[in-house]
């Protein structure tokens, strides 16, 4: 199988660049059983921003894909997800998270507990590696993504994986119309 590639983004199989993944990352695709099919790209941690980056690579926005935590309440009861969806669409947070955390209330999870409870960095944080008592909602439509550019946990590199296995990420939920 050969390893999944981006524009012109020298790409490395990820479990050998572990220096380009956060711990949380490398711990799990060192376990999966897809491992050898993601790949690691290493960016200027400026261009770690979508739109950014496609700009300066001359990407294309439909292959990138982003990973937003958001959490709400119900008796009590914090529930947390992570929704990954299509650079080019929004979490439709108000109505679908809303309805699947069965919370009353659904928002972005605060910036500072996203990072520090994922040990990522902010606009690196991605599906893989997540604490396992989070939900994982992936949009239908990143499934179909032959190759998506998805954070790493760090904002320096960013993984090349097929979209299908993202689907197969332990826990994930594939949602039609999560994000808009």
């Amino acid at each position: 199988m050969s390893l999944p590639t981006i524009g012109d983004l020298p790409s490395f199989p990820a479990l050998e660049r572990p220096e380009l993944l956060a711990a949380p990352v490398a711990t799990v695709l060192a376990d999966w059983p897809y491992a050898d099919q993601v790949a690691v790209v290493e960016i200027d941690p400026d261009l770690a921003d979508t739109e950014a980056l496609n700009d300066a690579y001359g990407l294309d926005p439909l292959a990138s894909a982003n990973c937003v935590i958001v959490s709400g309440r119900r008796a009590g009861e914090e529930r947390v997800a992570a929704c990954v969806v299509r650079a080019d669409t929004r979490a439709d947070v108000n109505r679908t998270v809303k309805g699947l955390l069965d919370v009353r209330k659904c928002s972005f999870h605060p910036m500072d507990r996203a990072t520090g409870e994922t040990t990522m960095e902010y606009g690196g944080i991605t599906p893989v590696g997540l604490p396992p008592e989070w939900r994982l909602l992936i949009d239908s439509r990143v499934a179909e993504i032959p190759v998506a550019l998805i954070g790493s946990g760090l904002r320096r590199s960013k993984l090349l994986v097929p979209g299908a296995l993202l689907a197969e990420l332990p826990e994930a939920e594939v949602v039609e119309g999560l994000a808009g």
